[in-house]
């Protein structure tokens, strides 16, 4: 009978064995994105289609020191890093799973049987003794029979939680890149605010000693020099703002880059900060492999699918096989007598759930609407990350035509002060048509400043929207 009850533990641990390949969940197949054609806005571009490194794609040597220490001691991206360690541990423990486990008791106990029991009259009766010593040592052995696939599961939901936590980092990385940069375009701009606002206080000046000497000399009244004044004051307004912005621009990007608030050293001009590398917009397809949030994404879904399927997995039986081998003996010094001490045990376990409140039903449904909202924010961020790059073509594109305008209005208007003034000293002009083209070559300038910015902003967001920024 012995015999009998080892041989079918022995044969039903093969059979179980031989049910491995059994798999319950399905594996991962890409969801069709529908993704179009080409982009609404396009924009003729020149280039290769694999995205520059930010060190190639930016020009300016202090903006690059600032991007390389910001990726080094930014805190979100430190952050960032520890999230993937621990994630990194979790994918080495799934690899785990198939390993049995091992372990090892020992132990030592008295007891007193009471003297009207069997055992503690018979114990009494041939020992002479009226307490039962029992010591023990043993090994047991259990190791769970991978029927459905459960261990490949984990380890392709921990492994796709890791790669997206790597997306998620280089994410970080691509929106810091850009922070720098535009931070960096922004405390230019507004150092040439600081610059023409200084230059026009100049001009306004040099009027102003004009319109005094002629004020003496009778030839005009008060409200002239009153109105020449004031356009002054309009222009040394703009200084106190502007090394205000440019104060806090600067506590902004230290903490941005890892450090203390302090003063940034920048150099150049915005027109020699636009970069001359021209992308290539490639296709909306494309996106799917170029930028870290999509491919993120797409990493969720895969863990979402392997957690589907475990979810379903807890709903069928599980075996297991526990065999064990240990010394057990009511005496001390017979305790390691071998092979007189020597105990084993074999056991196959069956485990199914019948009646668990419907909870394991309830969890693989849950699972499956998790994996399905996870495929329609996968769908979003795609047509999220088309709509993207399409803003930063049409702002790039704007802003290049505004670019244009302007100049010619620049020129324009730098040939207006002028004229102005020597028709004014001739007695041609009005010293209102004098006031009035210095306040609209301000104006001019300052658009100017404003709208390069724009176009500086718009190039480095359809880098990043392009899938840029990381390497």
């Amino acid at each position: 009978m012995k015999l009998f009850n080892i041989k079918n533990i022995l044969v039903s641990g093969a059979v179980a064995t031989l049910m491995v390949s059994c798999t319950v969940g399905k594996p991962y197949t890409r969801t069709d994105m529908e993704a179009p054609a080409a982009y609404r806005e396009s924009v003729q571009v020149t280039g290769d289609t694999i995205i520059l490194p930010w060190k190639t794609f930016f020009k300016d040597p202090k903006l690059k020191e600032l991007i390389e220490k910001a990726l080094t001691r930014n805190n979100e991206v430190a952050v960032a890093i520890k999230n993937i360690e621990q994630l990194d541990l979790a994918y080495k423990q799934a690899k785990n799973a198939l390993l049995p486990t091992l372990d090892f008791s020992a132990g030592a106990n008295r007891s007193w049987a009471s003297k009207n029991s069997l055992n503690g009259s018979l114990n009494e009766q041939f020992t002479g003794n009226k307490y039962i010593d029992d010591f023990s040592a043993s090994l047991r052995l259990s190791w769970e029979v991978d029927i459905w696939g459960k261990s490949k599961m984990q380890k392709e939901s921990a492994a796709a939680g890791y790669f997206e936590q790597k997306e998620n980092l280089n994410a970080v990385k691509s929106r810091i890149v850009v922070q720098v940069a535009q931070a960096y375009y922004n405390l230019i701009s507004l150092d040439e605010q600081l610059k023409i606002a200084e230059e026009n206080i100049e001009l306004s000046n040099s009027t102003l000693s004009m319109m005094n000497l002629q004020f003496k000399a009778g030839q005009i009244n008060s409200l002239a020099v009153q109105q020449s004044e004031a356009q002054k004051k309009t222009a040394e307004l703009l200084i106190p703002l502007a090394k205000q912005n440019i104060s806090v621009q600067e506590n902004a990007l230290s903490i941005l880059c890892g450090e203390y608030p302090g003063r940034i050293e920048r150099t150049g001009t915005l027109q020699q900060m636009i970069p001359e590398n021209k992308l290539s917009e490639g296709l909306p397809a494309q996106l799917l492999s170029r930028r870290p949030d999509l491919k993120a994404a797409e990493f969720n879904v895969i863990s979402l699918n392997s957690k589907t399927g475990l979810a379903k997995a807890a709903m069928y039986p599980s075996i297991s096989l526990s065999p064990q081998i240990g010394l057990n003996s009511n005496q001390f010094n017979s305790w390691f007598d071998l092979p007189g001490s020597i105990t084993k045990t074999l056991a196959a376990n069956l485990a199914a759930p019948i009646f668990q409140k419907k909870e394991l039903k309830t969890a693989y449904e849950t699972a499956v609407i998790e994996q399905e909202k996870a495929v329609m924010n996968f769908k979003q961020s795609l047509m999220t990350a088309v709509g993207e790059v399409s803003d930063a073509m049409v702002k790039s594109k704007g802003s290049s035509e505004r670019l244009e305008l302007l100049e010619q209005r620049t020129a324009i208007l730098d040939k207006g002060i002028n004229d102005a003034l020597k028709l004014y000293k001739s007695g041609m002009a009005t010293y209102l048509e004098v006031i009035t083209a210095q306040n609209n070559k301000l104006q001019n300038d300052l658009e100017a400043v404003n709208v390069t910015l724009e176009k500086l902003n718009a190039e480095v967001e359809l880098y990043r929207a392009l899938g840029g920024g990381v390497n």
